[in-house]
Parts: structure tokens; C-alpha cells; sequence
């Protein structure tokens, strides 16, 4: 499954929320911390960069951070993991991002901790890579269609032109793909950023607006994990698959 050259050997996973929509399991717990088949989510996504080949991870922490940590530093398989400290200001998805930076080579990879999928023909990672042109592209997101994301019953995120550039679903109307959280990101798409707390999606908007935001459908399955009652359907998929 592992051919062709990845974009970037490093990683950021995001891994500072507060995991409310996971409650009452994150009442004492980081989201990244609740197991799914036996194993943290947050396991999950770093045995993924492992088996692809990432060498190092940035994690940023905030929500019952020490426990996260400490879970962290006992794991003693690659990827190579640096926190990026958000205990004193939880800073979202773009803060996050800006935030870690300097940590952070051009291109990087970019992951929810909550992440669960299986590959296709090949890794997630590989198939953003082989796509990524950092010469058209600010970020390039990984998507995938309704019927191959698990759990998810919402209306979809993004449309995809046939070059690949990434449109916003329409209010009112369905968008044929979701955004899995896994994404290639250009430090570009970090120029000018606001200080302190935003989304990425503000990020993205101008990235659209430029004709520089492009997606990739992801071939294997994906789950939504968001909240206790997505557990159990979510193992059993991993057990028929």
C-alpha cells in the first residue's frame, strides 16, 4: 500500500478540543484519550502516520493536557511526538495551526486526533501526496463521498470542480463529499493570520476565493466518531472490513 514519495515527513494533530459532543466519556478524559476497538483515538491516527511512514507528529494539547501527555510519552513507536502547549488558551483549529509553525516544515500533513478510516488501494497520505502541487495548491483537503463515510447524516461540506478545486455546499442543498479531517496545508495558507482563537475555515474561505483550496476523494471508508453512540457501530465496521 506504501508507493511513491510522501509530501512531508511531519504532522500536526490536532488534539486541544474539549470533546463536549463525546460527553459524559470526556468528562474525566481528553477525546483523544477515548478508546474505539481497544485502542485511543488518538493511537489510531498515530499507528496510521507510523505505517505510512511519517516520521514526526506535533500534537497540540489543552483539554485535560497532562493526561493526554503523559499518554504520549510512553508511546515509544515512530512517529517522533512534540506538543504544541495550548494550556493557557485554547486557540481552535487555525490558532492551533499558527501557532505550531515554527514546528512545522512546508508542506506538512494536517489530522483530527478523533480520526478513524481505512485505507483503499493506498494510504490516505499517499494519495494526498501524489496529488499535491504546492504551485497551485494552498492546502489540499481529503474528502469522501456519502456512501464510503460511516455514522456521518449530515448534508456534506464541499463540492469538487474537474480540476479539483474545492467549493462550499450551498445552504439548503447537499454536497456530495465530506471532509474527513486530514488535509496537506502550505504554510501559505497561514500568511496573515489573525492572532489568537479561529477556525481554519477562515483560512479556507480565502484559499477558495483564490482558486487555491483543492480536494481529493479518499477511496477507503471513513468513520464519524463524534459522539458515545457512534462507538459501537464504528467497531463493528472495522470487524466486517
Amino acid at each position: 500500500m506504501n508507493s511513491g514519495p510522501l509530501a512531508s515527513d511531519t504532522a500536526m494533530i490536532l488534539a486541544a478540543g474539549l470533546g463536549k459532543r463525546m460527553r459524559p466519556l470526556t468528562a474525566a478524559q481528553p477525546k483523544p484519550l477515548v478508546r474505539v476497538a481497544g485502542k485511543s483515538l488518538i493511537d489510531h491516527a498515530l499507528d496510521k502516520l507510523e505505517s505510512a511512514g511519517v516520521a514526526k507528529a506535533v500534537v497540540n494539547v489543552h483539554y485535560l493536557a497532562d493526561a493526554l501527555e503523559g499518554h504520549l510519552k510512553v508511546r515509544s513507536r515512530a512517529p517522533q511526538v512534540q506538543i504544541s502547549d495550548e494550556r493557557e488558551r485554547l486557540l481552535e483549529t487555525g490558532g492551533g495551526m499558527v501557532k505550531a509553525a515554527a514546528l512545522l516544515p512546508d508542506p506538512f500533513f494536517c489530522l483530527n486526533s478523533d480520526n478513524i478510516w481505512l485505507d483503499g488501494p493506498n494510504d490516505a497520505f499517499r494519495e494526498l501526496s501524489r496529488a499535491w502541487d504546492p504551485e497551485r495548491m494552498d492546502a489540499l483537503l481529503l474528502l469522501v463521498p456519502h456512501p464510503r463515510a460511516m455514522n456521518y447524516r449530515g448534508e456534506g461540506d464541499f463540492h469538487l470542480d474537474p480540476e479539483g478545486r474545492v467549493t462550499r455546499r450551498k445552504r439548503g442543498y447537499v454536497a456530495p463529499f465530506i471532509y474527513t479531517g486530514i488535509q496537506i496545508v502550505s504554510h501559505r495558507l497561514l500568511r496573515d493570520a489573525p492572532e489568537g482563537p479561529f477556525s481554519t475555515n477562515l483560512l479556507w474561505t480565502r484559499a477558495i476565493e483564490e482558486g487555491r483550496l483543492y480536494g481529493i476523494s479518499h477511496m477507503g471508508l471513513w468513520f464519524e466518531v463524534g459522539d458515545p453512540a457512534a462507538i459501537r457501530p464504528t467497531e463493528e465496521w472495522m470487524i466486517r472490513a
